[in-house]
């Protein structure tokens, strides 16, 4: 029962206004990230290893490919929350981006134009060229703060790692303060248990950041998502964040992951070498969780997602139920990513 009142509850809004059954009325807002899979242009930047990236190592009209990727992209993104809120993310991360410049061809596509993204961009130190970004529609997020934070990897051997920056992005989603923080952790190259260490250290900043906007706010509002390169159940996520899997185990100031409960299920957000893999999440802070109370008073998540549709997955092939990729040894392939975006809702009473 209690079940069903939270379907009802979530078909009774819209994008604007809801009109409850009670008279209450709410707004919602989906946050969301997305990787978007080798998000490169068409242009050799010297300063970078770009040349390594599929499109750079294709033959052929380059350009088409390009511009045909972006549109794909663009209508992933239209459409992810869209049934609830009838717009696209009001908040959206993204990784594997190669520059601004993509960005900026992305949201000012055909399908994202109207929403008026705004982007926060740094170049980050990755030794491939990719960044992570945060995407915003600028009606509904009003960024105050933001600042990109090298998490200062070594390896075993006392080299540095040249990984993703993390970016920090503070601002008003209508008028309550909220903090977000974009990731790419280091991958598994190597292995998982040879390349674990360095995601622990990717963690241990991310803690370091939260930890950070914990003494300048009380009880700050949080979301820390991203393409984590690590399931929800492994040491990065659970023994260093310390994010909990439960709702009843969280108390003031820790860090809950929906997605810990669906990876249990056997869900998921890219395959692998045959392995099926929930990398992608959104995690964030207990002042945004409602743990059964239903007081919506201020923000509060109300679902979390995977947006997993049947166009976003291969229905044949080598790939055949994974997501529908762009590309695939050294040809484009016509799909989107090789990664499923992940998103939430978040609800509040007006």
């Amino acid at each position: 029962m209690k079940r069903v009142a939270l379907c009802l509850l979530l078909c009774a809004v819209s994008f604007a206004n809801a009109q409850g059954k009670k008279g209450k009325k709410y707004k919602i807002r989906t946050v969301a990230f997305y990787n978007l899979e080798n998000l490169f242009d068409t242009i050799n930047d010297v300063t970078k290893n770009d040349e390594a990236s599929p499109i750079m190592e294709m033959k052929g009209d380059r350009s088409r490919v390009y511009w045909d990727k972006i549109d794909k992209l663009a209508t992933v993104i239209s459409q992810i929350g869209k049934d609830k809120t009838n717009t696209s993310p009001a908040i959206i991360g993204v990784s594997e981006v190669e520059n601004r410049k993509v960005l900026e061809d992305l949201v000012n596509s055909k399908k994202l134009k109207s929403k008026r993204y705004g982007i926060i961009h740094y170049e980050s130190p990755d030794k491939r060229g990719i960044d992570v970004a945060l995407l915003y529609q600028q009606r509904y997020f009003k960024p105050v703060h933001h600042e990109s934070f090298n998490p200062n990897i070594y390896n075993d051997k006392g080299r540095k790692v040249y990984t993703r920056d993390q970016l920090l992005v503070s601002g008003y989603l209508d008028d309550e303060l909220i903090h977000v923080i974009v990731n790419h952790w280091p991958s598994r190259s190597g292995g998982e248990a040879r390349s674990r260490p360095l995601r622990e250290k990717a963690a241990y900043q991310n803690k370091k950041i939260v930890e950070m906007l914990k003494e300048k706010e009380d009880n700050p509002k949080i979301l820390i998502m991203g393409d984590f390169n690590d399931d929800p159940i492994n040491t990065s996520l659970k023994k260093v964040l310390q994010a909990k899997g439960k709702k009843k185990e969280v108390q003031q100031g820790d860090i809950y992951n929906p997605y810990e409960s669906m990876f249990k299920k056997g869900y998921n957000t890219l395959g692998y070498r045959d392995n099926i893999n929930l990398f992608d999440q959104i995690l964030f802070t207990s002042p945004l969780l409602d743990k059964g109370k239903k007081d919506f008073s201020s923000y509060k998540m109300f679902k979390s997602a995977i947006f997993n549709k049947g166009f976003l997955t291969n229905s044949k092939g080598r790939y055949k139920g994974y997501p529908f990729r762009s590309f695939s040894f050294g040809t484009y392939t016509g799909g989107y990513s090789d990664h499923y975006p992940v998103y939430l809702y978040l609800i509040k009473e007006q």
